[in-house]
C-alpha cells in the first residue's frame, strides 16, 4: 500500500468519526450562531440587571454629607445612623459603618469603612466580569465557526472532485465561516463597550466613597475633641 492509498484511508476514517459529525451538524444547524446569540443575550441581560443596580446605588454625595453635619456635630448619631439608612445606596452604607464605630479610635473607624467599601465594590462590580469575558469568548467562538466552515467547503471540493464541485453549497460554506465572525464580533463590540462603562461608574464611585468616608472621619474626630475639651 503506497502513501497515497494510506492516506485516502486516514482521510475515509475521518469523515467516519463523531468529529466529521458535528461538523456537519454544527453547519446545518447553526449551533455555533446559537451560541453566540445566547452569549448576545446574556451580555444584554447583564449589562441592564448592572445598569440599574447602579442607578439604584446613586445619590447625592454632597447633598448627603451636608445632611450628616448637623447631627454628627450636635451628637445625635443615632440620628445620622437613621438618616443613612434612609437614603440607601452605597456611600450611605459606608457612611453608616464608619458611624456605629463612633465612639472607636480613628483608626478603628477607618478599618470599618474601608471594609464597608471593598464590599459594596464587589456588590457594585457583581456579574461585570462575564461581561468580559464574553467580549473575549465571543470572538473566538466566531472563528471557531469560521474554521468549521472553511472545512466543510474545502470537504465539498474533495468529495465533489473539481468537475462536480458544487458552487452553491461551497458558498453556503464560506458564508456561515464569514457570518459566524462577523456574529462572534457584533457581539464582542457591545460588550466590551458594556464593560467599560461599567467600570468607570465603579471608580466614579470609588472616588465618592474616598471623598465620604474622609469627611465622615473628620467629622467624627472633631466632634469627639469637642466633647472632649467639654
Amino acid at each position: 500500500m503506497d502513501f497515497n492509498n494510506i492516506l485516502q484511508c486516514l482521510t475515509r476514517m475521518y469523515w467516519q468519526t463523531p468529529l466529521a459529525t458535528i461538523v456537519e451538524y454544527s453547519s446545518n444547524w447553526n449551533i455555533i450562531l446559537i451560541v453566540i446569540g445566547f452569549c448576545s443575550i446574556l451580555s444584554f441581560t447583564i449589562f441592564i440587571e448592572r445598569l440599574i443596580h447602579l442607578r439604584r446605588a446613586e445619590i447625592d454625595t454632597n447633598a448627603f454629607i451636608m445632611n450628616l453635619r448637623k447631627p454628627i456635630k450636635e451628637g445625635h448619631i443615632v440620628a445620622a445612623i437613621q438618616l443613612c439608612d434612609e437614603t440607601g445606596g452605597t456611600i450611605a452604607n459606608i457612611v453608616k459603618a464608619g458611624l456605629l464605630r463612633h465612639n472607636r479610635g480613628k483608626e478603628q473607624i477607618e478599618n470599618a469603612m474601608e471594609i464597608s467599601g471593598l464590599n459594596e465594590i464587589a456588590h457594585l462590580e457583581k456579574n461585570a466580569k462575564i461581561l468580559s469575558i464574553i467580549a473575549h469568548v465571543a470572538p473566538l467562538i466566531g472563528l471557531l465557526g469560521t474554521v468549521l466552515g472553511f472545512i466543510q467547503a474545502f470537504s465539498e471540493m474533495r468529495m465533489s472532485g473539481l468537475v462536480d464541485i458544487s458552487a452553491t453549497r461551497i458558498g453556503e460554506a464560506m458564508e456561515y465561516a464569514l457570518v459566524t465572525t462577523a456574529a462572534g464580533l457584533v457581539v464582542a463590540i457591545p460588550s466590551v463597550i458594556g464593560y467599560n462603562y461599567i467600570v468607570s461608574k465603579v471608580e466614579g464611585f470609588v472616588l465618592e466613597m474616598q471623598t465620604a468616608s474622609q469627611e465622615i472621619i473628620e467629622l467624627l474626630i472633631y466632634n469627639d475633641d469637642e466633647q472632649y475639651r467639654m
